[in-house]
This record gives C-alpha cells, structure tokens and sequence, in this order.
C-alpha cells in the first residue's frame, strides 16, 4: 500500500508514519531525513542542498522530485511505502502523479492552530541526548533536567509561539490545498486529532488505512 500522511507541524506525523511503518512492513519516507542525512554526508546530492540553503532560498521542487523518485525506485519499497513530508505542493502532488505512481490512500490529520502552539511552545528538548518532554503532558521529573542524561532541557528555536505561527501559515498557504486535490480523486481520509494524545490519534490512523 503506497501511503500519503500530511498535517500541520506538531502533529505528530513521525511518531504516525512511525507506526504505519511497523504495522504494514513498508518504509516511512520522510524528505526531511533524507535532506538532513545527504547534508551529513557530504555526497554530491548534500552538496547540492547545501548550496541552495546557504543562498538562503527553498530547495526547488525538481531536486526534492528527484529525491522521492530515486528513493521508492529501491527494494524496500516494492510492498508500499508511507511518504511524510511530501508531497508538501499542488505542483509536487502534480508532479508526483506524473511519475505513475499510484497512491492508495492519502490520510490528513488535522489539528486545530491553538492546539498546535500550545503542543509545540511546551515542549523541551535535551540538548545532550535528544529526549523529548512536554512542560504539561510529559513532564520531567527535575523542573529543567533530562531523565534520562540528566542533561538541560531547551526550547529549540522552531518550537517558540512566534516561529509555529509562521510555520502554520505556510502550512495553510502550501499544504491544506493537497485536502480539496486528494479529496477530489476520492483518496482522503481527514482524521480529526484535536484534544487526542498522539497514542489516541495513532490508534485513528490505524482504523482508518483497514476501512
């Protein structure tokens, strides 16, 4: 089964795509990984990506294509596969039909925008291990202190209010168009998840790929 899972940031897609990944045995494609981890790497796809953000601009629509294209071409995906931030466009969406790529279902979650400033603003991040809390649904034991390191908790930079506003609005620029395109070739779900933990959310993703 080839599966599409968009939403707003803070959603909760990874831990999702996550979960599909283990249950349907297919792999959860998520482009920001693979930018991250080309970046890392310094081959000449990170070398690329580098030089578009260091110009300060978006990594264009034709190498992120490129990026998706050459990914689902590799074994692992001949059962299906689950993409997570992608496509993000009307125009990659386009672009990914054009690749006769059949999608079976496309699953949107949709959390409202108070709900999602107030998940992403309180949430704390070590910055020695990476663990993850949240200042009212996941609090650390030590106000400011890590569990599990005991190593300091901080607010990275694209959790603070002013910064998700900026990223909701994009999203309901760029993104929420993909609803009324996939809803259109009968392939939506919208999976409501506002006031649902992720667990809950998960557990309505799940049914919704057996309807």
């Amino acid at each position: 089964m080839n599966i599409i899972l968009f939403g707003p940031p803070g959603a909760g897609k990874g831990t999702q795509s996550e979960v599909i990944s283990q249950k349907q045995s297919i792999p959860a494609i998520s482009t920001g990984n693979i930018i991250r981890e080309a970046l890392k790497s310094g081959s000449e796809l990170g070398l690329r990506l580098k030089q578009y953000m260091s110009d300060g601009g978006l990594v264009p629509d034709e190498v992120v294509i490129d990026i998706i294209k050459e990914r689902i071409k590799k074994s692992d995906c001949k059962n299906g596969f689950i993409l997570d931030g992608f496509p993000r466009t009307i125009p990659q969406a386009e672009a990914l039909d054009k690749m006769g790529i059949k999608i079976d279902k496309v699953l949107e979650i949709n959390v409202s925008d108070d709900i999602i400033i107030e998940r992403m603003s309180g949430r704390r991040v070590c910055e020695t291990c990476g663990s993850s809390y949240h200042m009212q649904n996941k609090k650390p034991q030590v106000e400011g202190i890590c569990d599990k390191c005991h190593g300091t908790l901080v607010q990275r930079e694209d959790d603070h209010p002013d910064t998700v506003k900026n990223r909701l609005q994009i999203y309901h620029k760029q993104t929420k168009p993909l609803e009324n395109y996939y809803s259109k070739q009968g392939k939506l779900t919208v999976i409501n998840g506002d006031n649902k933990s992720i667990k809950e959310t998960v557990e309505l993703v799940l049914s919704a790929l057996e309807a």
